[in-house]
C-alpha cells in the first residue's frame, strides 16, 4: 500500500487543487511502478507558514521582507 504525503503552506488551496493532487499523485504511482490506486494513500498536511522555516526563518518573515 503506497502511502505519499504532500506538505504544503497553508494558504488557501482549494478543495479542488488538493483534489487534483491526490489524483495527480495516485496516478503517477500507478504509471510509473505499476501501483493499485486502490491502495493507494495520499494526504496533504497544510502548515502554517510561521511554523515552516528557511534558511532559519520562517515563510511568514521571509514573504514579508518581499514587501
Amino acid at each position: 500500500m503506497p502511502y505519499v504525503n504532500i506538505r504544503i503552506t497553508r494558504e488557501g488551496a482549494t478543495a479542488e487543487q488538493k483534489a487534483a493532487l491526490i489524483k495527480g499523485a495516485t496516478q503517477l504511482l500507478v504509471d510509473v511502478l505499476g501501483k493499485n490506486p486502490a491502495t493507494t494513500v495520499v494526504v496533504i498536511d497544510e502548515v502554517d507558514t510561521d511554523n515552516w522555516g528557511i534558511g532559519g526563518e520562517s515563510i511568514t518573515v521571509r514573504r514579508k521582507a518581499k514587501k
